[in-house]
């Protein structure tokens, strides 16, 4: 401030009766806004100092005045302009009409001038223009514009200001109600700054408008459009930050889910029990009974936590799932456009693999036709590629069940010919065959007979993770096709004849999805009702003491039910396992051969079959016979016994060539008498059910879903009898991302020296620090040893006087050695 300035604050201050206070600009503020008609005069007088300074910087920045006595060069004048710019726009909201024209006056200064103000007068400016946004007095569509310049500009501290203003203050005017109108002209600003060729502007505006997508705040499908646009961008650092965002965007989410679950204490910590056989074992034969008393108890939890993870991680992937590739308005042309960038690009590696898997996600999540997309990638198919595992991760989420198979066919089989031979390494082995697996869970019509029997044989390989692949390999086609494995490896399947579909066939759904859950609990619950009645029940208690049966209940209070059931099932099975084998292989072998058979014995039964023709009637007729003779519980204990009998004579037949055979095979279960009554009924809703579903159906829909994942969770631990693997439907499968790490599960990576160094010294933890023996002898403080000892015992006389003897002889020898050079003892002369 001059002295001119002085006086005439001097002379306000005294003519407003306030001479002898010292009033500073913070405790003005204070009592400004106490009694604003009160304090006219000093604003007037503020104001106007801000007026002058402000009018002569501008004329000093219109004629590019540089002096050192400048005023951009003289640190106070530029604090005072500062100081007084906050006080003003402090008081502002007081003053709307004196103070009009201030907000316009802050913002243009800052629009012409903002890169030759110093670095700290142009962030106490816009700190004045962010507190006049925050009180409403400045609308955000009018200075948006401004703020993303001033990110430009090289100021780290004002980039990161007025971003977060940018971000905060769309936020806040979208968070009771959106107004689409002004969302939509913040949203023409920004996009209209994202298709500059100029690299800064339209770094910022993709930056902001990736940061509200993320924060689902522009939720909406011309934001995700703008950010895959941004793709296409001729600025190759742009180019790079959208596909980085689009690529990780799951990523994101699945961190932001992390956070929001971070509160639970049963999901966020990880079990402190190993679920395996080996411990539920332990759990109940090792230890006092207090120890396994704890043991099950920790047994519990973890199966507990176990099942809720499960059932959240079900739950997050039952909602809709949601990508900015979703919202793509002409993915075929998106896809087709960013190809032929790719053939064209002279970019490093790494921007080529970004492009090439988000080509490959826009196909697999849309289900789009590029067949020259699949050649293409050929070239690239080498065991020692460089990233080779997340380019097959790519090859495998291009894949899906409308892409023609002629097309992927030569793809196929150079992954084969390239990773799975016997000269190739392990790890190769098992990337490819894990990859192998992923296509063909996608596309089975690529495999045909004698390669799934070729690569089946890799079950049998020494190194674990070939095996795993393999036997994966084998899980997957014995729920797909059967018919293409050997014999030995079909196993048992569900579906004998199951077939993969044609190419180009449809599923329609004639059904709820889940709703034969509701159907197996109910009859799982007549069954019950009907077991409980009857007399004779050995074969259900047969099931019933299965080690790893987990009961699937309708409430969540049976859990608890079922992990206290868990440990205890398994000591009594352990007990009855010697007595039960050889009944339990004979059964084994029994079915076993009804079901496979030979060929002749197989043409035999067709033959007498065909023979029978009008016999279909009377087995019917038989089936429901001993179907309601097992529900009304009329079977005996003596009935019992026959069935034995009959069981150990047919174990040496080998062979049932008539129906009532198949029922004694079947152990009279009443469950499995159901089952083979249901098999010819067919699964259809009862006529008291009208076929409308009820809000409490869909819940109860709900939980048994959760209740199978969990189950199904369970039974890749080894704890629970698993029906098999279940293989996605197509639209899971393009939903679901693959991750190049999936494909190398169980490969033995090697360590290097650093990971190795740091397991060691890991190991020397627990270790004391080394000490000399002679030094920790020297330092003991208990008796003397064993050695020490002897050395002071006594000797005999003759013990000493031959001791006296043999050291004379040394010390003789020794010193006739020490004259001249020994040259070792001649063998004659000893």
């Amino acid at each position: 401030m001059g002295p001119d300035g002085m006086v005439a604050a001097a002379e306000a201050l005294a003519a407003s009766g306030r001479s002898a206070e010292k009033l500073s600009l913070s405790s003005l503020q204070s009592k400004m806004k106490c009694d604003p008609e009160g304090y006219e005069s000093e604003l007037h007088l503020i104001y106007n100092q801000f007026n002058s300074s402000l009018e002569l910087f501008q004329k000093q920045a219109a004629m590019s005045f540089t002096s050192v006595t400048g005023i951009g060069s003289d640190p106070t004048v530029a604090k005072d302009l500062g100081d007084r710019a906050m006080f003003l726009s402090h008081v502002t909201p007081f003053y709307p009409k004196h103070l009009a024209d201030f907000p316009r006056k802050l913002a243009d200064l800052l629009r012409c001038a903002a890169r030759t103000l110093p670095s700290g007068l142009r962030c106490h400016l816009t700190h004045a223009l962010i507190l006049l946004a925050n009180r409403k007095v400045v609308d955000v569509g009018e200075t948006l514009s401004l703020f993303m310049e001033l990110q430009t500009l090289g100021d780290r501290t004002l980039k990161k200001l007025a971003f977060d203003h940018v971000v905060h203050s769309i936020r806040r005017m979208n968070q009771k109600h959106k107004n689409e109108a002004k969302n939509r002209a913040l949203q023409n600003v920004l996009f209209g700054l994202l298709q500059k060729e100029e690299e800064e502007s339209a770094k910022r505006a993709l930056v902001t408008l990736c940061e509200l997508h993320r924060r689902k705040v522009w939720f909406d499908e011309r934001t995700a459009n703008a950010i895959c646009t941004a793709s296409f961008h001729p600025s190759s650092r742009i180019m790079i930050a959208a596909l980085s965002f689009l690529l990780d965007y799951e990523k994101i989410q699945d961190d932001d889910d992390s956070d929001d679950s971070g509160s639970d204490d049963e999901t966020n910590e990880s079990p402190q029990v190993v679920l395996n056989r080996e411990t539920l074992y332990k759990a109940s034969h090792q230890g006092t009974a207090a120890s396994k008393k704890k043991k099950k108890a920790k047994l519990q939890r973890a199966i507990r936590s176990m099942k809720k993870q499960q059932r959240m991680s079900s739950e997050r992937t039952n909602n809709s799932y949601y990508s900015p590739l979703n919202h793509l308005k002409d993915a075929q042309g998106f896809a087709e456009k960013l190809f032929s960038r790719l053939k064209n690009c002279n970019e490093r590696f790494e921007v080529k693999m970004m492009i090439l898997k988000l080509i490959a996600r826009t196909i697999g999540l849309h289900r789009l036709f590029v067949l020259d997309f699949y050649p293409f990638l050929q070239k690239y198919i080498q065991p020692h590629q460089r990233d080779i595992t997340n380019l097959l991760a790519a090859v495998v989420q291009a894949c899906h069940d409308m892409v023609p198979p002629d097309a992927v066919e030569p793809l196929f089989k150079q992954i084969v010919n390239q990773f799975v031979h016997d000269r190739s390494r392990p790890e190769a082995i098992t990337v490819g065959l894990n990859a192998v697996r992923e296509i063909c869970m996608r596309m089975p019509l690529l495999m045909n007979e004698d390669l799934l029997q070729d690569l089946a044989l890799y079950k049998k390989s020494r190194e674990k993770a070939v095996s795993v692949a393999a036997r994966s390999l084998i899980g997957l086609f014995r729920e797909l096709c059967p018919s293409l494995l050997v014999k030995k490896d079909r196993g048992r399947p569900i579906d004998p004849k199951a077939r993969p579909k044609a190419y180009g066939e449809v599923t329609v759904a004639t059904d709820v999805s889940g709703v034969e859950l509701l159907q197996t609990v109910d009859n799982d619950e007549q069954d019950g009702d009907h077991s409980d009645d009857s007399a004779c029940s050995d074969s259900d208690n047969d099931q019933q003491n299965d080690p790893m049966s987990i009961n699937d209940g309708d409430d969540d209070d049976h859990d608890d039910d079922d992990e206290s059931q868990l440990c205890s099932d398994y000591t009594e099975s352990d007990d009855d396992e010697a007595k039960g084998n050889d009944a339990i292989s004979e059964d084994e072998d029994e079915s076993y051969d009804f079901e496979a058979g030979d060929s002749a014995g197989d043409s035999d039964t067709d033959e007498d079959v065909d023979d029978k023709g009008d016999g279909n009637d009377e087995e019917d007729g038989d089936v429901s016979d001993h179907e309601e003779d097992g529900e009304h519980g009329y079977l005996s204990d003596g009935g019992n016994v026959e069935t034995k009998s009959k069981l150990k004579d047919s174990a040496k037949k080998r062979k049932f060539t008539d129906f009532d055979g198949r029922i004694i095979a079947a152990d009279t279960s009443l469950r499995a008498l159901k089952k083979l009554a249901g098999a010819k009924v067919g699964d259809v809703l009862p006529e008291s059910q009208d076929g409308i579903l009820s809000n409490e159906d869909f819940q109860r829909i709900k939980k048994l879903k959760a209740k199978r994942e969990a189950k199904n969770a369970l039974a890749q631990q080894g704890l629970a009898k698993s029906s098999g693997i279940k293989v996605p439907t197509s639209d899971q499968l393009s939903l679901k991302r693959v991750d190049g790490a999936m494909l190398e599960v169980h490969v033995r990576k090697k360590m290097s020296k650093d990971e190795r160094l740091a397991l060691v010294r890991a190991g020397r933890e627990e270790r004391g620090k080394y000490h000399a023996r002679t030094a920790v002898k020297q330092n003991k403080t208990g008796g003397l040893s064993n050695r020490q000892k002897e050395h002071k015992k006594k000797m005999p006389l003759a013990a000493k006087r031959d001791k006296v003897s043999r050291t004379r002889i040394e010390k003789k020898k020794k010193n006739q050695r020490s004259g001249k050079q020994f040259r070792g003892r001649k063998a004659w002369k000893q």
